[in-house]
């Protein structure tokens, strides 16, 4: 089968994903909520009592940490779809039919990049009405976009393992739990210098904080550093692995 067929059918089944959001776009709304819900918390009722050392407003500060937050609710999104389509027969009628099988897949990865970033820019104009301000370059935008992208991608590969694997509803999207706490125990509430050791010591060294830092530094116009090297590490190594475990469970579903 050839790449251009592979892309056709891809297009064709990423329409028809689409439209289901289109058609429920309380699911957008829905994965938007409960981070603006934190983000509204954090800066009217805690974010006086936050000394982060920055010199700028505690929403400027906030704002990359809620952004990962918004899209790692959203992904589990992705993994309840898929589920759904697995369990429903629909994987297997759309096998009955001469198209790219890998097409399937790519179909809610694409529909997921697409959801999350809508959502991602719903989250964005809400800090704006609470006073957020960033003089970033064009440039500097289209890193931070690219950015929340690659991360869209590396959390929706996850999110595809999970839908494969899992064997209920539950089970399909519990799996973001855990990519929703991990960022409270980083850079994106508080500097990792004000944390216990032991704490401080885990927040320095996993992959939310240099993801964090780096889009703070791109939306403050400072000086970026190694943290992004280090965050397009992360993502891009976290990406293959769960490319390849993704393409192998799902090879496994269909035999």
């Amino acid at each position: 089968m050839t790449t251009a067929h592979m892309i056709s059918d891809t297009r064709v089944l990423t329409a028809r994903s689409l439209r289901h959001i289109l058609r429920s776009p309380d699911t957008i709304i829905t994965t938007a909520l409960t981070p603006v819900a934190i983000l509204l918390l954090f800066v009217f009722v805690l974010g006086g009592a936050i000394e982060t050392g920055s010199g700028g407003s505690y929403v400027d500060y906030l704002l990359p940490g809620i952004l990962l937050i918004t899209i790692a609710s959203g992904v589990a999104y992705t993994s309840y779809r898929l589920f759904q389509d697995m369990q429903g027969g629909m994987v297997e009628r759309l096998q009955s039919m001469p198209i790219a099988r890998s097409s399937i897949l790519w179909a809610h990865v694409l529909t997921s990049l697409v959801a999350n970033l809508v959502s991602a820019g719903l989250v964005i104009g809400v800090a704006l009405l609470l006073g957020f301000r960033s003089g970033a370059s064009l440039g500097a935008w289209l890193a931070v976009i690219g950015i929340l992208a690659l991360f869209t991608l590396t959390l929706t590969w996850i999110a595809v393992i999970a839908g494969l694997a899992a064997r209920t509803v539950d089970g399909a999207s519990a799996f973001s739990y855990p990519l929703i706490f991990l960022p409270f125990i980083s850079s994106a509430f508080v500097p990792t210098d004000s944390m216990p050791a032991p704490v401080a010591w885990f927040a320095r060294h996993q992959p939310v904080t240099s993801i964090v830092d780096t889009l703070r530094a791109l939306l403050a116009q400072e000086p970026v550093g190694g943290e992004i090297v280090t965050a397009l590490g992360w993502l891009l190594g976290v990406l293959v692995i769960a490319g390849i475990a993704a393409a192998a469970v799902y090879r496994r579903r269909l035999r």
